[in-house]
């Protein structure tokens, strides 16, 4: 009789811990977007937790494009960069958590997009690259957090050989092992942020601006596995 106890403990326990979600409208999810319809975005440098020195530079060069896609004007990054670093505002750890009513003055920015870098690892055994992003737009008005997401992608660098047996299998994992250790950064940063961004409720400058309300939010935080197919879709 103990043992049928324990057994429906675990097994309540078991479905009391598992969260189901619930499809959320964009309105909803990002109801700060849709009040404030911001204009202007300022790509802010990225906050890199990562051992991966150059990914900071990359994330930053590749996000202007999906942003653009959605339909709002970007700072021109490259232009906005240099200021940043002239005023000493190069490390965007001093402002996530703070006032961000300058941006707006000095660039005229609705929006600073801050992005941190928590992980990015090639695992040339795996044959993928991990990483994991977190993206948060933040009103320069109000301070207001409008848009964020997180997502931890998993890059496929596979490559598909010919022929079986163990003398093909063996040839596959070498030459995935070499794809992956010559894979792109910038191929990756692209595909995560096309993939993460396309979530972002549509712009004044798209033709879906205050017509995709009701298109269901993708999960706040979530786990994708893409491929190089992918990046070449959105660029």
């Amino acid at each position: 009789m103990k043992k049928i106890i324990v057994v429906f403990v675990i097994v309540a326990l078991a479905i009391s811990s598992c969260k189901v979600v619930e499809p959320v409208k964009k309105s909803v999810a990002y109801k700060g977007m849709y009040d404030q319809k911001p204009l202007a975005i300022l790509i802010m440098p990225p906050i890199n937790k990562s051992n991966n020195v150059d990914a900071k530079e990359y994330f930053h060069s590749t996000l202007n494009v999906p942003v653009c896609n959605a339909g709002y004007y970007t700072i021109p990054p490259f232009i906005s960069m240099e200021i940043l670093k002239k005023e000493s505002a190069y490390d965007a750890e001093m402002f996530i958590n703070n006032p961000v009513n300058k941006f707006g003055e000095i660039f005229g920015a609705d929006v600073a997009l801050f992005t941190i870098i928590h992980k990015w690892d090639k695992s040339a055994l795996a044959a993928v690259v991990i990483i994991e992003v977190e993206y948060i737009f933040k009103s320069t008005s109000t301070g207001e957090i409008l848009y964020q997401r997180k997502g931890l992608v998993n890059y496929d660098t596979s490559v598909q050989v010919q022929g079986g047996g163990l003398a093909g299998a063996l040839i596959g994992m070498a030459a995935s092992a070499i794809n992956t250790a010559a894979t792109k950064y910038v191929d990756v940063a692209r595909a995560c942020n096309a993939y993460t961004l396309i979530d972002i409720p549509a712009g004044k400058y798209n033709t879906k601006n205050g017509l995709d309300g009701e298109e269901l939010a993708g999960q706040k935080e979530f786990t994708i596995r893409l491929g190089k197919n992918y990046t070449n879709v959105y660029y």
